[in-house]
């Protein structure tokens, strides 16, 4: 395997595609890296670029400064491009066919990859859809989306397709391991509890905090047994997942302001002056774009973590031989199963399921979280 295919765990098929691509010098002008959340399409995508901006032989060996630029994402010929808004804009996709337009410096080809196709409505792909299919000499388009259904057959039909699975357990433990130098017992544990998610399982192998906060949400129905106490868990879930959204848009606030101070000529106290305000004002709305955006994600992921648990519920209920995603707490997974019908297990997975459609749909997020929670109450009848 190429030195720069390393990150991708579990997905042999896709990296001897890609290989071959690059070997043969002339690679298809788009592409759509498509895969679940976890899969690593994103991942693959940069791996590709950087494969065909090396300058050594054979390509790919994630060391010369055209792989190590375009890893970094700070290579000039190839642009990254993601949102934290619900949709792309129209003027961001005119920015990008601009830019597509112009001629490769540094590297051998102009690349730019799009994080989340997904997210463009039908006006927007309608834009990008000329730029693909006269593309300017040595463009190359990657996009990445959940699968080939999320874009419109008019873009899935003039991309060539890369399909990404979710690699195993063992694969995700591996790369753990190998890339990270995490234990192993903990490795297994993070790629089990991420469900094999690769950069969630990254984050819990190598943060405390982050498993201390996993634990807390995944438990959260042994807890919880009065509807005051349902009331205060999604106030707390709700409240978590603004304090860290807050954290990370506000400290990239801070940074793009001060960068902007730095390039206007403004001193760190000094006045902004009306005919710069609407520049400054532009970066705090984009913030709180980008925050509400995070908010979103972290209760998303938060709600598929809440469903480990009742899957584990299920999996002991209907007798299924099968190793358990929390298996380190089976003993108090056991305990409530056998407190409960497996029907009642059901509706509760349909419960956080309906309430990620309302998340994705806007509904505020404490109003949905104090409905779920209460309609997660155990019940206390026997099978």
């Amino acid at each position: 395997m190429r030195p720069v295919f390393a990150s991708l765990a579990g997905q042999q098929r896709v990296i001897d595609a890609l290989t071959r691509e690059v070997d043969a010098g002339n690679p298809t002008h788009a592409w759509l890296f498509t895969g679940p959340p976890g899969s690593g399409r994103s991942t693959a995508a940069r791996a590709f670029a950087a494969a065909l901006e090396c300058t050594s032989s054979p390509a790919g060996c994630g060391s010369c400064q055209g792989c190590v630029s375009v890893l970094e994402g700070r290579h000039p010929d190839v642009t990254f491009v993601s949102t934290q808004k619900v949709a792309y804009q129209i003027d961001d996709v005119r920015e990008l066919i601009g830019r597509a337009q112009e001629r490769a410096g540094q590297g051998r080809w102009r690349i730019i990859i799009i994080e989340d196709a997904d997210r463009m409505t039908e006006r927007t792909t309608n834009v990008l859809l000329k730029a693909i299919e006269e593309p300017p000499e040595r463009m190359i388009w990657l996009l990445c989306a959940p699968s080939p259904a999320d874009v419109l057959v008019t873009i899935r039909s003039r991309c060539r397709s890369v399909g990404l699975a979710i690699p195993s357990t063992a694969e995700v433990a591996s790369l753990l391991i190998e890339r990270d130098g995490v234990a192993p017992e903990l490795a297994e544990f993070a790629a089990r509890a991420a469900q094999s998610h690769i950069g969630v399982a990254r984050l819990l192998a190598r943060d405390p905090a982050a498993r201390d906060r996993r634990e807390k949400v995944v438990f959260l129905p042994l807890r919880m047994s009065t509807l005051p106490q349902a009331m205060s868990a999604a106030a707390d879930i709700v409240a978590l997942a603004n304090e860290n959204a807050e954290a990370i848009t506000g400290e990239q606030l801070a940074q793009q302001t001060a960068a902007l101070r730095h390039t206007t000529g403004l001193s760190e106290d000094e006045p902004i002056p009306p005919n710069l305000r609407s520049q400054f004002k532009a970066l705090e709305e984009t913030a709180k774009r980008q925050a509400r955006r995070a908010t979103f994600d972290a209760l998303d992921r938060t709600l598929i973590d809440l469903t480990t648990f009742f899957r584990d519920v299920l999996s002991i209920q209907l007798g299924s031989q099968v190793e358990l995603v929390n298996e380190h707490r089976r003993e108090d997974i056991e305990h409530y199963a056998r407190a409960q019908r497996s029907e009642k297990t059901l509706s509760q997975i349909d419960a956080i399921n309906e309430t990620r459609r309302r998340l994705s749909a806007n509904v505020a997020p404490l109003l949905a979280l104090e409905a779920l929670m209460t309609r997660l109450l155990a019940n206390p009848a026997r099978r």
